[in-house]
């Protein structure tokens, strides 16, 4: 008897490991509102507006453009290995911003993989 709960427990803790070292951030977090801190720019820190709405388990989205004030929308949006990277153009240049899960609210990555940047998930009116 004692050989089989042995067994069983070492199946148990197996599958425990299986499944917590599989464990990704979904493209489903990053659906919402974000407010993201470039730093270090040629013009300054820039903080930019994301929106990415996941739809059939891909992303897509706009950002707010700083000048204009207008809703642009994003040219490409992938998802791979709990990351995001989000594809723009602004201010007449192509660019990418890469982005990681830091916690439930919070992103960090890099503009361009030169400038780094924060992100902040945005509440709505109902505060969620």
């Amino acid at each position: 008897m004692k050989k089989v709960t042995l067994f069983l427990s070492g199946i148990f803790a197996f599958l425990l490991i299986s499944v917590s070292a599989s464990a990704q951030t979904a493209p489903g977090f990053y659906a919402g509102k974000w407010d993201v801190l470039i730093k270090g720019t040629p013009n300054g820190d820039v903080h930019l507006m994301f929106t990415l709405a996941e739809k059939d388990g891909s992303l897509n989205g706009t950002f707010t453009d700083p000048e204009s004030k207008k809703e642009v929308p994003l040219t490409k949006v992938e998802s791979a290995d709990g990351k995001v990277t989000v594809f723009f153009t602004i201010s007449s240049y192509d660019v990418n911003l890469a982005l990681e899960k830091v916690d439930d609210t919070h992103v960090k990555g890099s503009l361009m993989a030169m400038f780094d940047a924060t992100g902040e998930r945005v509440k709505d009116e109902a505060g969620k």
